[in-house]
């Protein structure tokens, strides 16, 4: 597609080189941090005219207030796979179009689930740093860690990157639950319809489910009680997924064995209790952080917007 200039596309936050560099061959590029007071709809107004397409992530999407100050708006794509960050009723009742990501991701999303899990359990990342800071050397002793091979693995979500956890931890001899809108027939596992009762039968709890009004704090401390003070919780969904003070009360109180977290609340603050504790492991929301993949996903995004503005099917759309 050459480059066609007076089709303006609005970026909301910094993404990679890669990506930003693509656009910018083919389209106007509008980028809201290189704008004084970007969050301002009076912002935009010089610019909004043009704007035809927005690009956002799962952090910073497009909510009703930015759609309704882009009166030009037809297609948002998001690069990621979750879409809670985007208003889909304000973008159905425009007729805007939506486009993600959603098979790009699926395999390092469902490698950092189950190398959190192995980094928890067998404290790795503690270890990391006591062997730098010289422990060992010193004569320090260690403790030990939790086997992962044979561990019961519940799942919460069983899509496309739930389904891909199960196929890696199943070759650690691990038995697999799940707990899913609906139960998924051809799957071979374990299905709970109720998170409390899946709780109680694994001592993995993974969650890999969509961020929607029903999973908000879908971990809450019952689940977390039913869980058990041998129970360890990984998360590479979203943050509000899990209610973070009884998290992290259930941690410190030994309530809970372990935590691997990608996804924070309140990101990028992370509560400061779970920073000295030797059974948890944090990660910046990495989920979809290798070259390949932050690749794959920008060329997706730009075959999206080519494919609209050449009046063609969407790649990969959202279905309303």
């Amino acid at each position: 597609m050459e480059k066609n200039s007076e089709i303006g596309v609005w970026m909301t936050c910094p993404m990679s080189t890669y990506l930003q560099d693509q656009l910018a061959q083919r389209f106007s590029v509008y980028k809201p941090w290189n704008i004084p007071s970007p969050s301002n709809p009076d912002s935009l107004r010089p610019h909004s005219p043009s704007i035809r397409a927005l690009v956002g992530n799962g952090n910073y999407g497009a909510n009703a207030e930015l759609i309704e100050s882009l009166p030009s708006l037809e297609i948002i794509a998001s690069h990621s796979v979750g879409l809670d960050q985007i208003d889909l009723g304000k973008c159905k009742e425009r007729g805007i179009k939506v486009s993600y990501t959603p098979d790009e991701l699926t395999d390092e999303v469902a490698d950092l689930a189950v190398g959190l899990a192995l980094a928890t359990l067998r404290k790795i990342c503690w270890c990391d740093g006591l062997v730098k800071s010289g422990f060992w050397s010193r004569g320090g002793q260690f403790g030990l860690g939790t086997k992962f091979s044979g561990k019961s693995v519940g799942i919460i979500g069983l899509g496309r990157i739930g389904l891909a956890i199960a196929k890696r931890v199943e070759s650690f001899g691990c038995t697999i639950s799940y707990c899913s809108r609906s139960q998924k027939m051809d799957s071979g596992y374990r299905y709970y319809a109720h998170v409390i009762d899946l709780a109680s039968n694994c001592q993995i709890l993974i969650v890999a489910c969509a961020l929607t009004s029903e999973t908000y704090h879908i971990i809450n401390r019952r689940v977390i009680d039913a869980l058990g003070s041998e129970g360890v919780v990984i998360n590479i969904g979203r943050g509000a997924h899990i209610d973070e003070p009884e998290l992290v009360s259930a941690l410190v109180e030994h309530r809970l064995a372990g935590a691997g977290l990608d996804v924070f609340e309140h990101e990028p603050e992370v509560p400061e209790q779970l920073f000295g504790l030797d059974n948890v492991v944090l990660s910046p929301h990495r989920g979809s952080a290798t070259e390949e993949t932050r690749k794959s996903m920008a060329d997706l995004i730009i075959a999206n917007l080519e494919a609209h503005f050449s009046g063609k099917p969407l790649p990969t759309p959202v279905l309303f």
